[in-house]
């Protein structure tokens, strides 16, 4: 058995999904005590004052704060090549839409992504997942979608389930072959769809288990309604759960989309409207806010507060690519979320772990502290929560530990 004892303050939400517009969404322990015992959550207690079991080991909180392991439900941490010459360009006053109609974007990404070997692109984002692991982050969603061919496609989801297997942060892979039309197949995205979701090429993403999820950037001058229909559809044939890049530059009926398929999630929201929402309420689609996109792009956030008021339940995440989020930190989109969506300190931090846990259909397992969980835990080297959103952008964690396991010490 694992005990981790002296805890000032123990903050986990209930297991998801959970509306945020909900009183008293955190339930705080004080002077708290978990056990820990195969990998799972035994027991929370208010204190501990026994004796040590023989055999037991201890950790003392030091009289720091503890927290769900963080959870960042939408990510492209696979990729090759840096575009920092784009954020000169949009600091210069260009827009990301005009960067992208002149020839940057994710064109030069995917160039990187295709001359990349399997073993080169590992050996780029292991890093990035440290990292990530530093910031108290123990699952992340990845997706392909810089490949656009299906070998490299398939390359990259290969990448992500390599990965998975050599470092700590358990990865959730996603299907994003629908992320653009590549050059070759310009003017005919029906083309490009018919490569990337032949029946051949889904039935070895199901049996080498390469994803869990299919994604579609459902958006003007990309793929159309009817398109991300039938992309979405036809990958849930081979047991690939849907969800939506949705209402980030235009609105074209992304998020009623969304409701129609019953999607699990939809993913940036900046320019939803109220059917669409009233529609994604009734669906049970979780929304998921990515603040640090529009922060990172200069342009207004996604309508967090309506969102909540509405009743949709919302998941936090960093949305980190070499384009338009360019942010490994969930932290630090955290505290984003707060200073510039009106989102309270507790409805993140649910929107990062019990949320971000239901997107990814986990939340039987993962994103809350309470027996019979993963123990998935985040020690933060401070006395409350609070003080994490308040240092934005310093790395607050202290220990991590997946599945009952320290991964990692930062102090």
């Amino acid at each position: 058995m694992l005990i981790i004892r002296n805890i000032s303050q123990l903050c986990s939400g209930p297991k998801g999904p959970v509306r945020l517009d909900k009183p008293e969404l955190v339930t705080r322990h004080y002077h708290a005590a978990i056990g820990i015992d195969d990998g799972k959550i035994a027991w929370v207690r208010d204190s501990y004052d026994e004796p040590i079991p023989p055999g037991a080991r201890v950790i003392d909180a030091g009289g720091r704060a503890v927290i769900p392991g963080l959870i960042d439900c939408h990510t492209h941490t696979v990729f090759a090549g840096t575009r920092e010459n784009e954020f000169v360009l949009r600091a210069e006053g260009r827009s990301y839409s005009e960067i992208a109609e002149s020839g940057g974007g994710i064109k030069s990404t995917v160039k990187a992504v295709q001359q990349a070997s399997l073993e080169e692109l590992v050996a780029i984002a292991m890093p990035r997942l440290h990292r990530m692991l530093e910031w108290g982050v123990t699952t992340v969603e990845v997706k392909s979608g810089y490949g656009l061919s299906v070998e490299d496609e398939l390359k990259m989801l290969r990448v992500i389930k390599a990965l998975n297997e050599a470092q700590p942060i358990e990865l959730i892979p996603t299907y994003l072959a629908a992320h653009s039309i590549p050059n070759e197949f310009r003017g005919d995205g029906d083309g490009y769809l018919d490569s990337v979701l032949s029946d051949d090429v889904l039935k070895t993403i199901a049996d080498e288990q390469l994803a869990e999820f299919a994604d579609v950037f459902c958006e003007r001058n990309v793929f159309t309604v009817e398109q991300s229909r039938r992309v979405l559809e036809k990958c849930r044939e081979f047991g690939l759960a849907p969800r939506i890049h949705a209402d980030q530059i235009a609105q074209i009926g992304a998020s009623k989309l969304a409701a129609e398929v019953g999607a699990v999630s939809v993913d940036h929201l900046e320019e939803i409207d109220e059917e669409s929402l009233l529609a994604i309420k009734k669906s049970g689609t979780i929304a998921v806010l990515l603040p640090a996109c529009s922060f990172y792009l200069g342009v207004p956030q996604a309508p967090a507060r309506a969102i909540i008021q509405a009743g949709v339940p919302a998941a936090v995440a960093t949305d980190f690519n070499p384009g338009s989020c360019c942010i490994e930190s969930l932290p630090l989109t955290m505290s984003i979320a707060c200073t510039q969506m009106g989102m309270t300190p507790e409805q993140v931090l649910v929107a990062s772990t019990a949320n971000a846990a239901a997107v990814l259909k986990r939340a039987d397992r993962i994103g809350s502290i309470e027996p019979g969980m993963q123990a998935d835990i985040t020690i933060l080297d401070l006395p409350n929560v609070e003080q994490m959103f308040y240092f934005a952008g310093r790395n607050c964690t202290h220990t991590v530990i997946k599945a009952g396991e320290v991964v990692m010490r930062n102090r």
